[in-house]
Parts: C-alpha cells; structure tokens; sequence
C-alpha cells in the first residue's frame, strides 16, 4: 500500500526528525532523496547564484522563483526566467555561467542538511539507495564531495538523464528501473513543489523534509 507522507512544522529536533524519517521509510525498499535544498543546505547559494546570472542579462530577479521551480534543471529555470521577464536567453549558457558562478562562489562552503545526511548514512546496506536531481551532473558530485557522500548511493539522475526532468515523474521512474524497485516500494525526499508533483505521478511514497 502507498504511503503518502506529509508533515506539518512542529519544531522539531534534528534527532526527532531523523526517528520520523527512518520510521516512515521501514515499509520501502529504496530510497530517493533530492539534493540540493534536501541533501545540502544551498538553496540560498543556488538562489545567490541565479540572481547574480540575471544581473548580467539586465533582469532584477526576485529569487522567490527559485523555491516555486526547486528542482527544475537549471535549462528550464533559465527558459522560464526568459518567459516572465519578457527577454532572450539561451538557456544553455544562462545554466553554465549559473553553475560557474556558484561552484566558484559558494559551492566549497555547502554543510549537510544534517538529519537527511544521517539517514542516508545510516540506510546504507539496509535499503537501495538513488539521488533525483535537477542539477547537472558536474556541480551535484562537486557537493555531494563537499557534504561527503561521494559513493554512498547506488545511482544518480540528473539534468539531462531523462527527456525531461521535474515535476515529470520520469526522473524517479528511471531511478526505480536502475535500482530494479517498484515504483510503490520507493520512497522520495524533497524539499519542493515539482519533486513532490513527480514522486506522486511516479507512484512513490514522499516526504518533504523542509516542512519537517
């Protein structure tokens, strides 16, 4: 039976959070867990770095766009700045000068969301275990260094892995084929909007673990 999982804030301790997230994952197989934003604490560096990629193209970016788009990869993020802000912009070389700005910027300063951390750390060998991300492959495994968890999971998807990427669930589909887990044995860690939207058209289980 699918488990649809979902809490409110209720304050909790870091070690509380980690007991709620490894009694909600018992019932699953695998594990897929978002990075930036879930994994590390950089949103605030990922929002730094797209207003900072703006500023070059003329545009005052309001980085609330950034927590409505989390997950997005940053192609398509760059593709939606161009629409509202009514501009041109090759979303390619948006995305690269973005990513070259925070991995020059911010990236070596990038620390663990710490009970996320710990549970991945500590379901190794207990369930299989996948990263889903919208980031390019290049800067996740630069953070996934810095947060050191290089080798501590069995796959990555990530921008360009699939035709298209958050909130289609295909991201997470193809996590579940690498891992040779059903969909509804697989249980999906996130921090935003379009994750949630395609952990559930994908059939999985979810928790959104900044409403913890």
């Amino acid at each position: 039976m699918l488990g649809i999982i979902y809490f409110s804030s209720m304050n909790l301790t870091s070690q509380r959070k980690f007991e709620l997230l490894q009694q909600q994952s018992e019932p699953f197989r695998a594990l897929l867990y978002d990075v930036d934003g879930t994994l590390a604490d950089n949103m605030h560096a990922h929002k730094a770095a797209y207003v900072a990629t703006a500023a070059e193209y003329g545009i005052a970016l309001d980085d609330k766009i950034v927590d409505e788009l989390a997950g997005w990869p940053t192609t398509a993020v760059a593709e939606e700045i161009a629409k509202r802000y009514l501009c041109e912009i090759n979303a390619q070389v948006f995305a690269r000068r973005k990513s070259a700005i925070f991995i020059a910027d911010f990236i070596e300063h990038t620390v663990p969301v710490d009970f996320v951390r710990e549970h991945l750390l500590a379901n190794i060998g207990r369930k299989r275990i996948g990263l889903v991300s919208g980031g390019s492959r290049k800067t996740l495994e630069q953070t996934l260094n810095v947060i050191g968890l290089t080798g501590k999971f069995e796959t990555l998807v990530c921008a360009g892995d699939t035709p298209n990427g958050k909130p289609s669930p295909e991201p997470f589909l193809l996590a579940a084929r690498r891992l040779e887990v059903p969909p509804e044995a697989c249980l999906v860690f996130e921090d935003g909007d379009p994750g949630v939207q395609g952990a559930i058209a994908a059939g999985m289980g979810w928790i959104r673990v900044d409403q913890l």
